[in-house]
């Protein structure tokens, strides 16, 4: 090699080793957190970390609020550590109470509504159309406020709903915590089905009067869009006797429609929307505000709020959170928030993690956006004491 030749190698070394530095330098810099994400995940009872994840951006015109979904890859190790959970998943309803066993029931409802609501539909036209007067009728982009339901998405790895990964990490854990329970994953089809009471007897019909409870804990994640038949069968769970927890906030925010033929949900009326086939207009933001604050006891805050917490033990930061309305709850953790910017100047809303005892039952809420923090050790503590201590309850109330 001649010197001339030597030289022009030396030159493009030097370049090379120059753009991968710099490339390097931008990545370390870069606020492209996904990158380097790593969200733990309960598998052989122990914890491990996924990576690759990519987010997503939804916007919800209403209320001027903008939230980052997690788009979930996950890896075929962690699907088949679902399967190894032995976690029944399909034909739910036509298990008997001698098939559960006599362990505690817990039922981990994913929020498969609310995903479809995200699902570039309902957002789309919210964003489209926030300006709109009110009393106006909307007629066009109606195809929007109806969208396809992915029957279960914790286990399809496109998923794009945050609290379907959240429900997927508590899996494994809620095993470890209580050995002898009998934990099922259900639906929001399945609950508007009556899947979370006891079988009557007749194929595909269930009893919801008392002591027909199948579960003793329902726990659920981000349950924005309900039925209205889901939200009242889960009242009927709670007032029979069962235990509900709240994982996260914005939880009962809107009403939609469900047809099972085709698998679709409709916008029937919340998130600031009512819509009746052939038109929509504006309405109310939560559509049952005030019978939820009745039995669930708190009530969706905001979300363009400037929302800082001085007890903030799990590292949380403002998301989206409910605020205690009823004076019945029992405050089991103080928050301590201070709001800026908020829109009504005389409220100083409090909140909290809860409980509020409704009839024969109880509801546990922690007031935040849970998933968010759902990889924090500390939070994972305390939330296994609460099952644990909730599941011990109904244990020997059953014995």
């Amino acid at each position: 090699m001649n010197h001339s030749e030597t030289l022009v190698s030396a030159v493009i070394i030097m370049f090379l080793l120059i753009i991968t530095t710099y490339t390097y330098i931008l990545l370390l810099s870069s606020n492209n957190k996904p990158l380097f994400a790593e969200v733990r995940v309960f598998v052989h009872g122990r914890s491990s970390t996924l990576k690759d994840m990519t987010a997503s951006q939804n916007t919800e015109s209403n209320s001027s609020r903008t939230r980052v979904l997690q788009k979930n890859s996950l890896p075929s190790d962690v699907l088949q550590n679902i399967t190894a959970l032995n976690i029944p998943i399909n034909d739910r309803s036509q298990l008997t109470t001698s098939e559960r066993g006599i362990g505690v029931r817990i039922a981990l409802v994913e929020p498969t509504f609310t995903a479809a609501a995200y699902n570039n539909s309902f957002y789309v036209f919210y964003q489209k159309y926030g300006h709109a007067l009110t009393n106006t009728n909307i007629t066009s982009d109606l195809n929007l406020l109806s969208s396809k339901v992915t029957k279960y998405p914790t286990i399809i790895p496109t998923a794009k709903v945050h609290s379907a990964f959240t429900m997927l990490s508590l899996l494994k854990n809620l095993k470890f915590i209580s050995p002898d329970s009998n934990i099922t994953v259900l639906t929001d089809a399945d609950v508007d089905n009556g899947s979370i009471f006891k079988n009557d007897g007749n194929e595909g019909s269930f009893d919801i009067n008392i002591n027909s409870n199948a579960y003793d804990v329902i726990i659920l994640g981000h349950q924005e869009y309900v039925t209205q038949q889901e939200y009242n069968y889960l009242k009927n769970f709670v007032s029979n006797g069962g235990t509900m927890i709240l994982l996260d906030s914005n939880i009962f925010y809107a009403q939609v429609r469900f047809d099972r033929t085709t698998d679709t949900v409709t916008l029937v009326k919340g998130h600031g929307w009512a819509f009746n086939s052939g038109s929509a207009w504006k309405s109310v933001s939560e559509r049952w505000a005030k019978e939820t604050s009745q039995w669930v006891g708190s009530n969706y805050l905001c979300y363009s709020c400037d929302i800082t917490f001085a007890n903030d033990p799990w590292e949380y930061n403002h998301h989206e959170e409910q605020y205690v309305t009823n004076t019945n709850d029992k405050i089991l953790m103080n928050y301590n928030a201070s709001l800026l910017h908020y829109p009504i100047s005389s409220l100083r809303p409090v909140i909290a993690a809860y409980e509020l005892n409704y009839q024969k039952g109880k509801v546990i809420s922690f007031g935040i956006y849970s998933d968010d923090i759902i990889t924090n050790e500390k939070f994972d503590k305390y939330f296994d004491n609460l099952v644990l201590q909730n599941t011990q309850k109904q244990q020997s109330l059953r014995s």
